[in-house]
This record gives structure tokens, sequence and C-alpha cells, in this order.
């Protein structure tokens, strides 16, 4: 199996990006494709067993514009690796670099599912008993019911191929959880999904997704990228907090040494770097958009996340369950 990977997109590219591809290439048997410029690259490049380098000129930045960068810089560590996927000469590529040039290269370059209406991106998110996958996280800010109903299809199918959740139940993120509640998008999409081969559970509000009353939360992109970001930022909130107070005198920092494995298993579980990345879904190739600020461990984890998307076949399973409905 080769994974393409965008060796200079991120806030730490190359360096971290090299280190977990490495670490990848070793213990997860695959091979690698590093896109990028290659005398950067190969600064960081200890082991070259089982990598490979595709030199490229020019970077995609942060602040570059979605679709203009993708159709001017054609010879780009991304433009290059979404054009090595599409091109059947890789099995899937991650990228840390611009989320929306990304959205937009893999829908321009790599191509929608037939009768796919957007790709979206779909996050995972720890909660009680396990994850739940966000889908919209943010490729998408307006969305039609139609969209909404799309994205739960593809969640679902995600959620049992990859993650191995069997009959994942699928909720709508909603302002209550009467049928009734929300604006007219998600109450038409309530009705949508509600014809869904899926496991349709209804409405879910925010407070209770943490506690794993749904293995998928459909939601549009605005909603969900808002709902992601409110919740790394109450984890990091907390985690400083907890640091202060723990650290405030001998009695507290003895108590910290006390519950130190505890509070290491919960840091480790709202850890991004953990998680590896979020599958853009909906896409004809294998797609994982890793954390910006990834370091090498994260970027281990969006290879292995990688890996098995293409190893699930969830491609092929979206694609017969869209021509189907």
């Amino acid at each position: 199996m080769k994974i393409i990977v965008d060796a200079m997109g991120g806030d730490n590219a190359p360096k971290e990006i090299v280190k977990g591809s490495m670490m990848a290439a070793q213990r997860l048997g695959v091979n690698i494709i590093l896109t990028g410029d290659k005398s950067e690259i190969e600064k960081h490049l200890t082991n070259h067993e089982n990598i490979e380098i595709v030199h490229t000129k020019e970077v995609i930045a942060n602040e570059d514009d979605p679709v203009g960068s993708i159709r001017s810089k054609t010879d780009s560590s991304m433009v290059v690796g979404l054009k090595i996927l599409a091109e059947g000469m890789g099995d899937a590529f991650v990228c840390a670099g611009n989320t929306g040039a990304l959205i937009t290269g893999t829908t321009l370059i790599v191509k929608r599912i037939k009768g796919i209406r957007r790709v979206a991106m779909a996050p995972i998110i720890p909660a009680e008993g396990g994850s739940v996958i966000l889908i919209d996280g943010g490729a998408n800010v307006d969305c039609s019911p139609e969209l909404l109903e799309q994205f739960a299809l593809m969640g679902s199918i995600y959620a049992q191929a990859v993650l191995g959740v069997e009959n994942p139940r699928v909720g709508l993120l909603n302002n209550g959880t009467e049928e009734h509640k929300g604006n007219e998008a998600t109450q038409s999409a309530y009705r949508l999904i509600s014809q869904l081969p899926v496991n349709f559970i209804g409405n879910v509000e925010g407070r209770d997704v943490l506690y794993g009353m749904a293995d998928v939360l459909v939601a549009d992109g605005f909603t969900g990228n808002v709902f992601l970001k409110a919740i790394e930022g109450t984890a990091l909130y907390f985690s400083k907090n907890l640091k202060d107070m723990l650290m405030k005198n001998i009695l507290t920092k003895i108590s910290a040494l006390i519950l130190k494995g505890g509070i290491s298993e919960f840091k480790k579980k709202f850890d991004y770097n953990e998680h590896g990345g979020a599958p853009v879904l909906g896409a004809k190739g294998a797609v994982i958009k890793a954390h910006g600020s990834s370091n090498a461990l994260a970027f281990y984890n969006a290879i292995r996340q990688a890996k098995k998307f293409h190893e699930a076949n969830a491609i092929n399973s979206i694609t017969n369950l869209i021509k189907s409905t």
C-alpha cells in the first residue's frame, strides 16, 4: 500500500511530517510518497526505507486563496499529491495544509463520487465509551437538507467500515431533541434522514454529545466547526486551569503526583495528536486532513487512519449505497 503525504503543509512541516512518516513506514508496513521540496525533506529523513520523494517547487500557504491556489500552484506539494492519488499511483493522501484548498483540490482533482453533491470533513471527537464522527466539520458552511441527508449516509458507512461500529447511531445536531426543533433545514433533514437505511436516533443536543449519545453527528459545516472548536477550547481551558490548581502549593503538588496517571489518560483522550485526522468523505479517493499543528505522532496516526480508510473499502460502500438510494 502506498500513502501519499504532503510534506510541506502544516505548522511543523517538513520536520514533524517526515518523522511521522518514517514511524509509519517502519511500524505499519506501508510505502510512503512524500511530496515537497526534496532538499528540505532530506534534512530530516534519516531512514529512506519504504519512502520515496516526489520533488515539488511550490507550497500552498494557509493564507492562500483556496480556489486560486489550486489552479495556479500546480507544482505545489498538495496539488501534486492529489494528482498522484487521482491517477491511481497511491492509495490515500494525508495533508495538514490549507483546509479550504484541500477541500477544493479534492473536489476538482480527485473528484466526487457520482451522486455526491459535496465532500465533507468528518473529524473524530472523543466521547464516553468511544468516539463520535462529526460530519460536516467545516467544509460546507451552508447546507441544504439533501446535503445533510448524504452526510448521514457517509458518516454511518465510515463508522461501520473503518471504525468498526456495529449499526452506528446517527444523530442530527440540534437545539432540542423534539422532531419539530431547529430551523427549516434541520427539520427537513430530520424527515429525509428518517427514511434512510441508517440507525437514525433523531435530534441530539450539544450537551449530550460527549456522553456518547450518538456514533455519528450530522451538522452543517458552520455549526459543526463552531461546535468542534468550542470543545477544543473547553478542553484546553480545563487542562490549563487544572494544571494551575494542582501546582498551587506543596499539598496540591502531592495530589498531582497521586492523580498523575488519571490526568494523563484524560489529557490523552482529548489530544488530537492521538486521533490522527479527519477523513474527507464523498471523494473517489481516500483523503485525510491532519490537524495544522500536528506533531510526528499525529502524522503517524493520520497515516494509520488513511491505511484503515483504504483497507475498509469505504469508498465503494458509499458509492454502492448512493446508487441504491
